[in-house]
């Protein structure tokens, strides 16, 4: 371990903003607040945030917001995007940082976390694993700040023609009054998420999940719909924060792709977002090597932008080694029996 750890401090959600506030130039994820970070957990995920800034010799290095998962067999500490980088991210800041937290919460004395999870950019020891892959690690990001005749200019010929084809088969954008969100996602968009699950072979969450994300972040979130003929046949939901907005969530029928709506409702949602100040928008996860399963919704995102950004990878840092590598090998053994059957 290092000879020399970070200073950290426990931060309030204000202090947290003023930190925030001081360095406009850094994009600080819209995970980073305890209410978003509530809102992206599954019910047997949802647990405590803390925030906290790691510190050294006054330079302020990093902040991070840990999530409390409680799973069978384990305990863990999530940063869901993060940490927040506000000086020089080099492998040996990040060394620091990993060993600084596996002092701090090896002596947790409200639990007893098993790993911490968290994105990082050079893979070095402690970080290994992990044992679910967790944020994306690569997207696509839209430049919002052109005026509108710009920035469809900048798309795909496929993408504009798919959205004047949309115009000429009638479909109809909806922006959702937000008190009318819970009642439309359960009875119009969720069954179509379903369809949609089952055609591109991916698992959705239940309705609640999502019913609890519009509910927690009601502040920073959107919903449009398309409809065709009166009804509901693609759905986005979209969050901004600080300027910068996120294509978070969506749903299409197959109708939906006859009538090429999804094109039409992602424009019409640029349009809302850089009303409201929006300056870019992240499509989030495309294809890469450990999500090759997004390569469709790639080739419709790169519709729309040339601009891909690479996320650091999630890794876990182990606070126990031993009991880490014991569940690690008792996980691996049941995924190739479950490939297997």
């Amino acid at each position: 371990m290092s000879a020399t750890l970070f200073r950290y401090d426990k931060l309030e959600e204000t202090e947290f903003d003023v930190l925030a506030v001081t360095r406009p130039e850094i994009r600080v994820p819209l995970e980073e607040p305890d209410a978003v970070l509530a809102g992206q957990c599954s019910a047997e995920a949802l647990g405590e945030v803390e925030h906290f800034a790691q510190d050294s010799d006054g330079t302020l290095v990093a902040t991070a917001s840990f999530l409390r998962i409680r799973r069978r067999f384990r305990e863990s500490l999530v940063v869901v995007n993060g940490p927040v980088w506000f000086s020089e991210r080099t492998p040996a800041a990040e060394r620091v940082l990993m060993d600084t937290l596996r002092q701090q919460f090896r002596s947790d004395d409200d639990a007893s976390p098993l790993y911490v999870r968290m994105q990082v950019a050079t893979l070095q020891p402690p970080a290994t694993g992990p044992l679910e892959h967790g944020w994306y690690e690569r997207e696509i990001v839209v430049d919002l700040r052109p005026d509108e005749k710009e920035l469809l200019a900048g798309f795909r010929p496929n993408a504009r023609n798919s959205i004047r084809r949309a115009r000429k088969e009638g479909v109809e954008v909806r922006s959702i009054p937000q008190e009318e969100w819970i009642e439309v996602f359960r009875t119009e968009l969720f069954p179509i998420l379903q369809e949609t699950a089952e055609r591109d072979a991916f698992q959705s969450f239940d309705s609640s999940y999502y019913e609890t994300f519009l509910t927690q972040l009601s502040g920073y979130a959107g919903l449009l719909v398309a409809y065709s003929e009166g009804k509901a046949t693609s759905w986005l939901i979209t969050t901004q924060y600080r300027g910068h907005a996120v294509y978070y969530f969506a749903g299409s029928t197959l109708d939906a792709r006859r009538t090429f709506a999804p094109y039409l409702l992602l424009w019409e949602a640029f349009r809302a977002l850089k009303a409201a100040g929006a300056t870019s928008c992240g499509l989030t996860g495309i294809v890469s090597e450990n999500y090759p399963q997004l390569i469709n919704v790639t080739t419709f995102k790169r519709n729309f932008s040339k601009n891909v950004v690479t996320i650091p990878t999630t890794y876990d840092i182990p606070l126990h080694p031993l009991r880490y590598r014991a569940l690690a090998a008792v996980l691996d053994a049941r995924r190739k029996r479950s490939s297997r059957g």
